[in-house]
Parts: structure tokens; C-alpha cells; sequence
């Protein structure tokens, strides 16, 4: 009985396959993979008598219903009673082994299907093409192109009031699918859409690819402190590739959300703080997404999210209240999406907050007039899951009729899964909304349909044969290990690093020195339990294994019995230890607000109890915030923040660890020092009583009682196993026309001992305006590699652009007078000179 098994179950409408293995530790185990539905099983007991094997299991995806296993095994072969959640108790037969794919399987029922020589239709062609369709569709066929449905009734739970995706799909009732991860299933779909729908039109298939589709990156967060567009857009290329073979055609990604509070869960899957890094990088993941075409099948529709200053909420509080200026909207919040709509974007997502007391996701202002007529947006617009729905909730709608009808005069062309788009009929009836504003939606839905080339061949993006070949393939695989390395921000090191021999004791200690769970939230790798921990990662540097000592210690928020006096005695017989802190992939991300940054404090009582054994200490971060480290920068020897980094973590956190990658990572977001400065961020204003050296000890001035108002590690601030020394600035000149050119040029130095590379930054400060500007604001960079004691000369080019701002003439303009460049390793740490607009 131990080993793997499987079956093949066919319903009605699809093809079940569950793959398990029955394994024996102290207890019989039991792992689950069922497909198509991409939902982690937990067993939580495993039962074997004799040859009988009973289980039970849950989901977090499926909150209420249950997992229940009663098989019987003989031989090479097994049969009994299965049941999942939202089905009836089902008997199966089943045989040992993993046994074929389901992608296999699809292959050749794809054969009949396919089409050739499909070619790319001009934007007239689309446009006559849509407009003869729109022609010949009932308000009801136009109403279900602007709706979604789950792909499976196992999604979310059973809070959405919905018939089966089956029925909705058939009845030309839904135009677009939420979750179909699977190609079985894309294909079961696009099936009935093109044989049973009213006009055969074929489905979107929708899906949150956000840090990868198989192959997993590190979270966004981690990867924009590579500061590498290069990376990141080849990271979204290859999601892109991965998520299209198999079936996936719209992107609910990426987040281009400013994050200034790291309570906030979801700033794992943005880029950090500043506007000017979060465009470009914006910009990077569209590129990468879409491609250079979006009819080629190996790219997918990006979708900007959330439209706009959804990273605002309040106390970091997740679907709370944002109240911001317009100006700090405009200088802040929108930039990114400005980027994104600029690359092309093809759609946007609205955010879950309020602007100026309406409801986004109704608000005509932000998404008609500022989206779509000013920014130069024609792409899809969609709701977030139940954002229409919820503008009753917010008290901005009777009922969700009346919510309905906000989100179509708001311009909003998709109803994410929930059912309020179903009272157009009645609204249109009624002469309350007219047909032209479904008719302009729906041929933006259109439109896009047919540029990606499923209106001429719906089944072009099911590629099963590509799924075996794409996912988790070795060079994505590189990939994901090489962004990973650049991710990496080392935030101490007196100097233990890199670990400079193979021959120490090392005891590695803490709930992540032997966890997968180094992928973070936002992802459904099927190849999860192949992600690479940290000990796989050393033990891979040749390590021998009987000098590595792992011991948990805790659990990431729960106590581990005896475990800190093993850790304890770990430590005492080590060389060098290595704590493996952090926070599990739910503390992070949507819905995962917390109050209290800090490690949990189990972790902070393992780590005090391992200080005190007087060993050098290096603390190994996997987290998706800032956290409060304050604590550790005084009594650890290194600290490496090393995010959640994807599929290979392990990997490249040992290229680290051994110096066989010098870190260059730096921070895309402030790290407090104490929980009561948050939010903090670099780019923030004066005040009337600014904080200055000479003022700092006295009272009546902007600051903290008991605590300096600087951040721990502020924005771009992070380490390298050599130093660099930045010379004064050179400016080409002090005096620049509006329509002119300011060169400033500095010389970067390697000092150290070892090759590195350094981003070199430059900051712009406005020094008086018709309205306050922040203390700097990040204009350019600059990455470059020095052999040790190489040095380079490197330029900025500023101009007027640089100096734009949005201003009370409610316009971006520049304004004339003095400014700062600043130009350094972060942003507190510059080099300073002067120049004047004139």
C-alpha cells in the first residue's frame, strides 16, 4: 500500500484525476493532488487496517466541506467510496503509480479540433467584424459577455448565489472564466461556450499569474529590489509562456499598487513605495505579459490593478477606507498605472476603496473621466471579486440593482463572478440605463477576442503539449534562481559572510531551515513540494551533511515542545548559526493585514534563547512586509532579508550565504524601527517644523518623544560583500533653460576586496513650489558592476520631465526656481549639489 496511486474519474461535464501516496513515518501519511481543480488537500487523519485505508481532509479553498477517503487495496490495483467537497460520495477503481496525465490524455482529443494558417486580423477587420456580431446578440448574449463565473463550484466556497459554470457557459450567460488552471478543464469549458452558446462565441480564461504559473519567482515585492526591468520582464515572460499553454488568456496582474504601510498584506505584490521605480517596473511586467503582440499564444492580456490608491487603506487595514488629496493621488498613486496604460495594458481592475466617498468600482470620476478619457484607456475594465456587490456595502447603493448601474456608468465592462450585471435587462427595460452603454462594453470584450485569435480558433491556447514542455522547465527554473539571487537584501554583516568554509559546524535553526514554504502567497504550483529549502540549498553546496545541524525550534507561530532546548544544544555545538525566521505565505497578502509587525513571539523568544549561547548569529528573513527588526540589528552578526523567493529559494539563498553570489539587492520599501513610525516612507514632506541635525534633542518639532523619526533601513539602502565610495556630483551646468539638460556625474569606486555591483541612485528635491514637495523623490538609477578596485564615471540626464509635477492649476507642469540632486547608495545616504530652472 505505501507508495503512489491513482485514478481517472469521468463526470458529466469533466475528467477527475487524483493522484496520492500513502507514506509511513511514525504514522501513515497521505498526500493529495487532484486535478483540475488546483486546491491543496490537508489530510488530517490517516486510518489503515489491514488493507482498508480511511481519511479525512480539508482545504482552505474550500471552507465547510470536507475530504473523505474509504479505499481498499489489493495488489497493484484499489477501489471504494471518494468523496470531494460539493459532490456526492463516488466509487472509484484505481491502479499504482502516478499514471498518465491528464495533459496526455488531451492531446489527442485535441487533434480534430485544431486549425491552421489562422492569420491575424487588422483593427478594421476586428472593428467590422465586432460591430456585425453586436448586430445579431440579444441584450441577454451581450449581458453574458460582460459577466464571469468561477470555473468550478469547489472555488471560494459557496457564497456566491450562481448557477453551475456548466449551465452559465451553455446558456451564453458568462463570457469570461475565474480559475480554470487546468487545460482539461479550459478545454471542457471553451467546448460547451463554442457548440452550446447562443453565437458559439469562446471564453476568456482569467487567472491571478502574479510571481509565476508553475516555475515560481520570488513575490513582487522581492523582485523589485533587484532593480532589474531586465529580470522582471523575463519573469513575466515566462508566466506568461507557462500560464497560455494552458489555457490562460487574461492576467489578473500585475499589481501596480504603491505601498507605503508594510501592515498591509498585499504589499507583497507590489513594487514598493516610489512611483518613479513602480513605473517602470509597471511597465516591465506588461511588456513581459503581452509581449509584442497579444495574437501570439504565448502571451496573455495584462490587467492593472487596482485602480487606484487601493495601497492607501488606512491603518494597513485590507479593504479599508483611503482618503487622499487628488495631489498625492496624481504624484503618488497614479503614475504606475499611467505606465502600464502607456505599455499597453489591455486591462485594468478596479480597486476595493472609496475615492472622495465613492466607491471605485462605481465612480465615474476616477474610472470614466480620469481612466478612460484622460489617461487614453480602451481596454476591458473589470470589477475585483464582489466590488460591485459591495457598493451596497458601502452604503453608496439601495440595493444591487442600483449597483449595477453605477458600475455601467462608470464605464465598467466585467462583473468578476458575482451575479449584479444579471438587472441590466431590467435596468435597460426601464429606460434607467441605455443599450449603447452595453454595446460599447461589450465590443471592448469583443475586441479583445478577437485579437487574441480566439474568435477565429478557440482552441489555440490549449496546448497540453507546450504544458509538458513549459512548466517547471530547467532554464525557467535558472530563471527564477537568478532574480532570486538579485532579490536578496543583505541588511548587516559584520562581517561573518560569506560562510567562507565547508568544514565549520553550522547549525541552521528555525521554522524555515527545512520548510517549502518558501513560494509565498498569490501562487498554485503544482510543483510545490519541489520548491528547494534552505538545507536542500546548503547541502547542494557540497556541505557535508553530518556537519549541518537543523533544528525547528517553533513552528512560525505556534511552540514546538523541547524544541528551543534542542535548538539551544544545536547551537552550542555549532560554529556559526543560522536563524530561519519569518512569516508563513498566509501572513501575507490579501486579507493578511496585521497589527503587529514584528516576528511572532515564539520566534522572538527561540531567537534570544540561541543569541544567549554567544555564537555568531546570521538571520535568514522569509517574509512578504517590512518587519521591526530592531531587536536583531543590535544582537545578530548578518541579516539577509530574503523575501518569499519562489522555486529555487534554497538554492540562492546558499549562493549567498557562500559568497558564490554577491548580494546587490536594495529596498523598495522603509523598514521601521519601531511599529508606531508606520506608515513610513522616504519621499515624504518637511513639515512647518522639519527635523534638522541642529534641532533633533529639542521639543517642539516634528518628531517622536522616545524614538528618532528615520527608519531602520530606508529605501534603497542595502549591503554587498565589497564597498563602493560615490564621489562629489559634478553638474554640467547650474542654470537649465525648461527646454535644456543637466548632466550629473559621479565616480563609483569598488574599495573593497571582491567584484560587486552597486545601484547607484539619484534623488531630486524641489526646494519651493506653489505646492509642498517631498524631501527627494527618485528620478534615475543606475546598476553597475566594479571588479575590486575599478572604478567608472556614470551620468544622469535631468530635464523638465524630471521636475514635473501635478500642481494647483491641476495640471503636471514644472515650476522655476532651486533644486537638489542628490545622488548615492540609498536614499539617505547622498552626495548633494545645486542647480537652478530659470
Amino acid at each position: 500500500m505505501i507508495g503512489t496511486w491513482h485514478f481517472i474519474y469521468e463526470t458529466v461535464h469533466t475528467t477527475i484525476k487524483m493522484q496520492f501516496i500513502i507514506g509511513k513515518e511514525e504514522d501513515f501519511t497521505l498526500s493529495v493532488i487532484l486535478e483540475p481543480f488546483p486546491f491543496p488537500v490537508e489530510i488530517n487523519s490517516v486510518k489503515i487496517d489491514g488493507h482498508v485505508l480511511q481519511a479525512k481532509g480539508t482545504s482552505q479553498f474550500v471552507p465547510g466541506e470536507g475530504f473523505e477517503f474509504d479505499l481498499t487495496f489489493g495488489g497493484k490495483e484499489f477501489q471504494g467510496r471518494i468523496k470531494i467537497p460539493y459532490q456526492e460520495a463516488f466509487s472509484v477503481k484505481g491502479t499504482e503509480g502516478s499514471g498518465p496525465s491528464l495533459e496526455d490524455l488531451l492531446i489527442a482529443k485535441l487533434s480534430s479540433y485544431r486549425k491552421q494558417n489562422v492569420k491575424q486580423r487588422s483593427d478594421n477587420e476586428i472593428h467590422h467584424e465586432v460591430d456585425s456580431l453586436l448586430n445579431k446578440m440579444s441584450v441577454t448574449d451581450k449581458i453574458g459577455q460582460m459577466s464571469q463565473c468561477m470555473s468550478t463550484n469547489l472555488s471560494l466556497g459557496s457564497d456566491i448565489d450562481s448557477d453551475s459554470p456548466e449551465k452559465l457557459v451553455s446558456e451564453g450567460r458568462a463570457g469570461s472564466v475565474l480559475s480554470a488552471v487546468n487545460s482539461n478543464r479550459v478545454f471542457e469549458l471553451q467546448k460547451i461556450a463554442v457548440e452550446q452558446s447562443p453565437h458559439g462565441i469562446p471564453l476568456l480564461f482569467n487567472f491571478d499569474v502574479i510571481h509565476g504559473f508553475q516555475t515560481i519567482f520570488p513575490v513582487p515585492l522581492a523582485w523589485s529590489c533587484s532593480w532589474d526591468m531586465t529580470a522582471i520582464r523575463e519573469a513575466s515572460v515566462i508566466a506568461a509562456k507557462e500560464a497560455s499553454a494552458t489555457g490562460i488568456t487574461y492576467n489578473h496582474g500585475p499589481m501596480v499598487d504603491i505601498t507605503r504601510d508594510p501592515r498591509w498584506g498585499r504589499v507583497v505584490e507590489g513594487a514598493g513605495e516610489d512611483p518613479y521605480l513602480g513605473s517602470l517596473i509597471a511597465k516591465a511586467q506588461v511588456e513581459g505579459f503581452q509581449g509584442d503582440s497579444l495574437f501570439d499564444p504565448e502571451t496573455i492580456i495584462a490587467c492593472l490593478k487596482h485602480f487606484v490608491a487601493y495601497g492607501a487603506a488606512e491603518a494597513g487595514r485590507d479593504y479599508n477606507t483611503v482618503d487622499i488629496s487628488e495631489g498625492t493621488l496624481r504624484n503618488v498613486y497614479l503614475p504606475p498605472f499611467q505606465a502600464g496604460i502607456d505599455a499597453g495594458a489591455g486591462s485594468v481592475m478596479n480597486s476595493f476603496n472609496t475615492y472622495q466617498g465613492v466607491p471605485v468600482a462605481g465612480n465615474q470620476y476616477i474610472l470614466n473621466e480620469l481612466l478612460r478619457k484622460e489617461l487614453g484607456f480602451n481596454g476591458i475594465l473589470i470589477s475585483d471579486y464582489g466590488s460591485i456587490d459591495e457598493i451596497v456595502a458601502h452604503g453608496n447603493a439601495k440595493d444591487s440593482k442600483e449597483a449595477a448601474k453605477k458600475a455601467l456608468d462608470a464605464t465598467m465592462d466585467i462583473e468578476m463572478v458575482t451575479r449584479s450585471y444579471d438587472h441590466l435587462s431590467d435596468l435597460i427595460e426601464q429606460g434607467i440605463v441605455n443599450i449603447e452603454q452595453i454595446n460599447e462594453a461589450v465590443r471592448r470584450i469583443l475586441t479583445f477576442k478577437y485579437k487574441i485569435g480566439i474568435m477565429d480558433d478557440p482552441y489555440r491556447y490549449i496546448r497540453p503539449e507546450k504544458e509538458k514542455k513549459y512548466h517547471f522547465h530547467p532554464a525557467h527554473l535558472e530563471a527564477s534562481r537568478k532574480l532570486a539571487q538579485k532579490s536578496i537584501v543583505m541588511l548587516k554583516n559584520n562581517g561573518v559572510l560569506p560562510l567562507k568554509s565547508t568544514e565549520l559546524n553550522l547549525a541552521v535553526i528555525g521554522p524555515f531551515g527545512d520548510s517549502k514554504d518558501m513560494l509565498g502567497p498569490w501562487q498554485w504550483s503544482r510543483y510545490a513540494n519541489q520548491t528547494v529549502t534552505l538545507r536542500e540549498g546548503i547541502l547542494a553546496k557540497d556541505f557535508p551533511e553530518t556537519n549541518l545541524l537543523i533544528e525547528e525550534g517553533c513552528k512560525v507561530e505556534h511552540v514546538i515542545e523541547g524544541g528551543v532546548e534542542r535548538a539551544v544544544a544545536a547551537a552550542l555545538q555549532s560554529d556559526i548559526v543560522i536563524l530561519a525566521l519569518g512569516e508563513s505565505s498566509e501572513m501575507s497578502g490579501e486579507a493578511a493585514s496585521r497589527m503587529d509587525i514584528h516576528l511572532p513571539k515564539v520566534q522572538q523568544e527561540l531567537a534570544e534563547a540561541i543569541v544567549r549561547v554567544g555564537k555568531p548569529v546570521i538571520l535568514v528573513l522569509t517574509n512578504g512586509r517590512p518587519l521591526v527588526l530592531d531587536w536583531f540589528e543590535s544582537h545578530v552578526d548578518a541579516i539577509l532579508e530574503t523575501w518569499f523567493l519562489g522555486s529555487q529559494a534554497g538554492f540562492s539563498i546558499a549562493d549567498v550565504l557562500f559568497g558564490d553570489y554577491n548580494p546587490s539587492g536594495k529596498l523598495t520599501m522603509s523598514f521601521p524601527a519601531h511599529s508606531g513610525q508606520v506608515p513610513i516612507y522616504y519621499n515624504h514632506f518637511k513639515t512647518g517644523r522639519p527635523v534638522t541635525e541642529s534641532n533633533k534633542g529639542e521639543k517642539f518639532f516634528s518628531r517622536y518623544i522616545d524614538g528618532s523619526n528615520d527608519p531602520l533601513y530606508p529605501f534603497g539602502f542595502g549591503l554587498s560583500y565589497t564597498t563602493f565610495e560615490i564621489s562629489e556630483i559634478r553638474l554640467s551646468q547650474t542654470r537649465m533653460m525648461e527646454s535644456g539638460t543637466i548632466f550629473a556625474s559621479v565616480t563609483v569606486t569598488n574599495t573593497g576586496m571582491v567584484a560587486g555591483e552597486e545601484t547607484v541612485q539619484m534623488y531630486i528635491q524641489d526646494i519651493y513650489a506653489s505646492v509642498v514637495r517631498p524631501v527627494k523623490e527618485l528620478k534615475g538609477f543606475k546598476k553597475v558592476k566594479l571588479a575590486a578596485g575599478e572604478a567608472k564615471e556614470i551620468s544622469f540626464k535631468i530635464t523638465a520631465k524630471d521636475l514635473a509635477f501635478w500642481n494647483l492649476n491641476k495640471k503636471n507642469e514644472v515650476e522655476p526656481g532651486d533644486f537638489k540632486v542628490y545622488i548615492g547608495s540609498n536614499s539617505y545616504h547622498v552626495k548633494e549639489a545645486l542647480f537652478e530652472l530659470v
